[in-house]
């Protein structure tokens, strides 16, 4: 019994001190308190402190120094990426351009009945299904599985994905994009996705299923990603609208982040009596 419940001590260690790292309170370069007392102050050995410690340096998140202890490793290299949940398919293929992909699966099968019908198949027709792996600074931030109809994907070759972003080989087809749902949710990592984003198997990953249509309302592409959490986030901006009584919170599309807004307030500088225009948004989707 004893055995089974020391990795889960462990765990909860783990889970403790990465939370105080991921929210600032241990900031790069802190020395972590000595395996001794971390062990004292959550009454467990020093064998399960150790087994703790061990996670947080997989993820890459302390540095271990004989002699010297324990230090939070400076992630801030890493640039977290943000998508803009206001604007569906806005900057896709600029994101492709902008960061790198692994390519671990290609190939054309049968997909599943819930595919088939959010992309409305016929019966028994086949799908491009890959498995693609999206890096940032050379780290992975999203495990990536999609399925496209065949005559779509038999437009384009293994090595022209592995190279080029999707959404731009699908609109080379001829097929003209307009229109996509998605949900966001949460899951635990599986062992594929763990491998694949360097994170132990059970860690939290956020989840999103897109699926893309034409004007006709046909899909041609189902997506489901999953993201590691501190490399990856949505964002949305809201403005309050209705009239009393019935006010509410609505997407605020076009809403300039500070960068934005310094460049629309020099374009608009020096013209008399007029105030200055919101820029246009530009976040860059990230999937």
């Amino acid at each position: 019994m004893k055995s089974a419940v020391e990795p889960l001590k462990a765990r909860r260690i783990y889970l403790l001190l990465r939370d105080r790292i991921v929210a600032g309170e241990l900031p790069p370069g802190a020395r972590l308190p000595g395996e001794p007392t971390l062990a004292a102050e959550h009454a467990v050995s020093r064998v399960t402190v150790r087994r703790a410690l061990d996670l947080l340096e997989k993820e890459g998140l302390v540095q271990r120094k004989p002699g010297s202890g324990t230090f939070v490793h400076d992630t801030r290299t890493v640039r977290p990426i943000v998508a803009d949940l206001s604007n569906v398919l806005s900057h896709l293929i600029d994101m492709g351009r902008s960061t790198d992909v692994r390519l671990l699966s290609f190939g054309y099968l049968v997909p599943s009945d819930t595919i088939a019908a959010s992309l409305g198949l016929r019966p028994g027709e086949r799908v491009q299904r890959s498995v693609r792996v999206r890096l940032i600074d050379g780290e992975p931030f999203s495990y990536l599985t999609t399925h496209v109809p065949e005559w779509i994907g038999l437009t384009y070759s293994e090595a022209e994905l592995a190279a080029r972003p999707l959404l731009e080989l699908i609109e080379r087809s001829g097929v003209e994009t307009d229109r996509a749902t998605q949900a966001i949710n949460a899951t635990l990592a599986g062992p594929e996705a763990a491998a694949a984003l360097d994170l132990e198997i059970g860690s939290p990953l956020l989840t999103l299923t897109r699926i893309v249509y034409e004007p006709s309302g046909r899909g041609v592409e189902h997506l489901h990603a999953q993201y590691r959490p501190d490399r990856y986030s949505f964002h949305m901006d809201l403005v309050r609208t209705g009239n009393d009584g019935e006010r509410r919170w609505s997407p605020a599309l076009g809403w300039p982040r500070s960068s934005d807004k310094n460049k629309a307030d020099k374009t608009n500088k020096g013209k008399s009596g007029e105030k200055p225009t919101r820029a246009p948004r530009v976040i860059k989707q990230r999937s």
